[in-house]
């Protein structure tokens, strides 16, 4: 669909905003170089500038990212943080903000994105107002993970798979370091070397995020806050209420409220 009023890079004259639109072509190798000549172009003395989802790949290639944090979808993160290593690639952030240039997740992300610039221009009554229009939640906080969690390796190794299925089969059983390595007959030291080779982290931040999406789907679920620290390795509210605001920027009770499917039916077991 052709917009009305459209300029070139050249006629567009200074511009506040810039947004870059994402799309799966951008991923590849080798962006045009025509995209890549008119988003510097338009950027070179813009207000701020934006991304949404892959456009990022767009930002990094003309090294715009590169020494601040910034965020895409999650499925194409880790191919943002090896093509470019210069960028701080935040994987779960809803959208990242770093000086002047602010970057989202996938999809609706675009959304919250959108939503956080208006509030920032227009202050939080005219965000709000938008957000009953556009019948969402107001703005998800940036801080907030995608919930979508790409935490297993495409092909992980024999061993790690049985320590992976081991923690996801029972997320609330005992899952420290020595009690892994000796489920899996390896040294501990072995163990943390294959989670930060295959997955990037540390086992002990893995079943951390394992437990964190077990306890946001029990909450969906309509368990109980304690219910679902008990369930999902927890142990206390208090615990369960610390990972919540350090991953997501909301409490558990928050997030239920906020997320949890119109109908369901408190669970207080």
């Amino acid at each position: 669909m052709p917009l009305g009023g459209t300029v070139t890079a050249g006629d567009a004259g200074r511009v506040d905003t810039v947004l870059v639109a994402g799309g799966e072509h951008l991923t590849e190798a080798t962006i045009d170089p025509g995209l890549s000549a008119t988003v510097r172009a338009v950027a070179a003395g813009a207000t701020r500038v934006a991304s949404v989802c892959t456009g990022a790949f767009v930002l990094a290639e003309l090294g715009l990212l590169d020494g601040r944090r910034g965020t895409t979808h999650w499925r194409h993160a880790d191919v943002l943080a090896r093509r470019y290593p210069r960028v701080r690639v935040d994987a779960d952030a809803i959208h990242v903000r770093d000086g002047h240039m602010v970057t989202s997740a996938g999809i609706s992300s675009g959304i919250d994105l959108t939503l956080y610039l208006v509030e920032d221009d227009h202050g939080a009554a005219a965000a709000r107002h938008i957000a009953r229009e556009l019948v969402v939640f107001l703005r998800r906080p940036g801080g907030q993970a995608q919930f979508a969690r790409h935490t297993t390796p495409p092909e992980p190794s024999d061993l790690l798979h049985t320590v992976i299925e081991s923690v996801r089969n029972d997320p609330s059983a005992e899952h420290g370091l020595p009690a892994m390595a000796r489920a899996a007959a390896v040294s501990t030291r072995h163990l943390t070397r294959l989670f930060r080779s295959e997955l990037g982290t540390t086992p002990a931040r893995w079943v951390e995020q394992v437990r964190l999406g077990h306890a946001q789907q029990l909450l969906l679920d309509g368990h109980s806050v304690t219910s679902t620290a008990r369930r999902s390795g927890f142990g206390s509210d208090e615990t369960l209420r610390r990972v919540f605001l350090r991953h997501l920027g909301v409490t558990p009770t928050d997030y239920r409220r906020h997320f949890a499917t119109t109908g369901t039916t408190p669970n207080p077991e």
